[in-house]
């Protein structure tokens, strides 16, 4: 079975252009979502899937010297392009990871991921509901459904969006991962606005060098200031689109599972 995590990136952004390749402490944001991606846990490839369009080239460039495969397709169409670059690499399982979050964790994604290829779930995440500071999101699926996705949805939000169809199918097996801290899903650790910028950048001059670099815990004890306020969260309410997505009956159709930080982050109790 092989399993890749999919990063898509692309320069456009409506209200940060080029956030991807902006400068987070030694390093870009999207180099460092990529090293964090290849730490997680029993995964077999990185994909970085980049939008067409000669204003990506430089996305592709910086993939490539992160030594990660790349695959391209269209901006509009990201299911297609993910179902392109699942194709691509033969992924059975794939991790999707967006390439705006630098904060991502490693071991949580390796949780969420288990869930999908050691409970075989059809589908995981860790925002149904949120309960993780928001940068902290990923998803784990199966190609199959990826496939049967790709084939057909049709709606717009379902093609930008790559898993609305997936998460919101009746036959889905779902499984979410419960952050174990309580009052942590208003906290900002996502790349939207130059707010979020000048926030990460500090985060990232107190990051120590070493494996401890990549765990959530220590960009929390970093992070004094990362509770939503002011101008902020007018953009968590427009970027955060978990609520339409959900399946009609939350608790019975979503399997909760709790996260431990024992044995390396990749232990969960079933709620």
């Amino acid at each position: 079975m092989t399993v890749a995590v999919i990063v898509q990136a692309r320069m456009g952004s409506s209200r940060l252009p080029g956030k991807v390749l902006e400068q987070v402490g030694d390093t870009t944001v999207l180099s460092e979502v990529l090293q964090r991606c290849k730490a997680v846990p029993a995964i077999d490839v990185v994909c970085c899937a980049v939008a067409d369009g000669r204003e990506n080239d430089q996305v592709e460039a910086l993939a490539t010297r992160n030594d990660c495969i790349v695959f391209r397709g269209s901006e509009t169409d990201v299911l297609g392009r993910y179902l392109g670059a699942a194709r691509h690499v033969g992924a059975d399982v794939v991790l999707r990871v967006t390439s705006d979050c630098p904060l991502i964790d490693p071991h949580v994604c390796g949780a969420v991921l288990a869930l999908v290829g050691n409970e075989n779930y059809d589908y995981a995440t860790n925002n149904m509901p949120p309960s993780w500071p928001h940068g902290l999101d990923c998803e784990a699926f199966t190609t199959s459904w990826l496939e049967t996705a790709g084939m057909k949805a049709n709606d717009p939000e379902e093609r930008e969006h790559v898993t609305p169809f997936i998460r919101r199918h009746p036959s889905v097996r779902r499984a979410n991962l419960l952050c174990p801290k309580e009052g942590l899903k208003d906290r900002r650790w996502t790349l939207d606005t130059p707010e979020d910028l000048r926030h990460l950048r500090n985060i990232f001059t107190q990051l120590p060098v070493g494996a401890e670099r990549f765990s959530y815990l220590t960009s929390l004890a970093i992070d004094e200031g990362g509770i939503l306020g002011g101008n902020n969260a007018g953009v968590q309410n427009k970027t955060r689109r978990t609520g339409s997505y959900l399946p009609d009956n939350l608790d019975h159709d979503v399997a909760q599972f709790h996260y431990s930080h024992d044995h390396q982050g990749l232990a969960y109790l079933r709620v």
